[in-house]
């Protein structure tokens, strides 16, 4: 699988190392060589000196059989326009811009261009730390949007039914461990007393579940 990497920054070339390390043929652009030096030398991949936005950069890095992008430039309008030609024109099918201006980012993302907002994503994670609550957060999908959570089964709901903590379209139990095996509930599954559960989760939805988790 091959992965392309424009901006070489603190956050391009801590991606490009952590892909490195996996079954990944990685490409680096960046208009300056000196940026190289962070990927260390244990990278295996490439790296192409060159404006992100120049056609024959794109090509000699390989942009024509990539699997995915990641524009992470320090500028949000470079970052979008290279994730739109990479996606419109290159037709890579996996591609992903870093946007700083959750405005901008919003925008984009209604023009189809998966954006990533750090402001965003920190804000969130600092109220989750100020504010704890007994939900594990083990993973986020897409931009934020929708979070994977774990908790143990509050007492209360020990006896009900699955159907009891769903929400359509906002709170789903996608599995729930029990004496060492984990699997999916059905919507009349009972909860049981050492029950670990494992829900998806809307960010919009975050405190809804937080209600009914008691």
């Amino acid at each position: 699988m091959k992965i392309m990497i424009i901006g070489c920054g603190r956050q391009g070339s801590e991606l490009a190392q952590a892909l490195d390390k996996g079954d990944y043929t990685i490409s680096v652009v960046d208009n300056d060589p000196v940026a190289f030096e962070r990927l260390g030398h244990a990278f295996k991949g490439q790296t192409i000196h060159g404006n992100g936005l120049d056609r024959e950069v794109l090509i000699s890095a390989g942009i024509e059989h990539a699997d995915g992008l990641a524009a992470l430039t320090a500028s949000d309008d470079l970052n979008i326009v290279v994730a739109r030609l990479a996606s419109q024109v290159f037709r890579v099918p996996r591609v992903v811009a870093r946007v700083h201006d959750p405005r901008k980012a919003e925008i984009y993302r209604r023009l189809g261009v998966p954006t990533v907002t750090p402001v965003a994503l920190g804000t969130q994670r600092f109220a989750e730390l100020l504010t704890y609550f007994p939900l594990h957060t083990v993973k986020r999908l897409g931009t934020g949007e929708v979070t994977i959570v774990e908790s143990d089964i509050p007492p209360f709901l020990v006896g009900r039914q699955v159907n009891e903590l769903t929400i359509p379209g906002e709170i789903m139990v996608m599995a729930i461990s029990r004496a060492g095996i984990t699997e999916m509930p059905t919507p009349g599954t009972l909860f049981r007393d050492g029950d670990r559960l494992y829900l998806a989760v809307t960010s919009a939805a975050t405190e809804r579940l937080k209600m009914l988790m008691g």
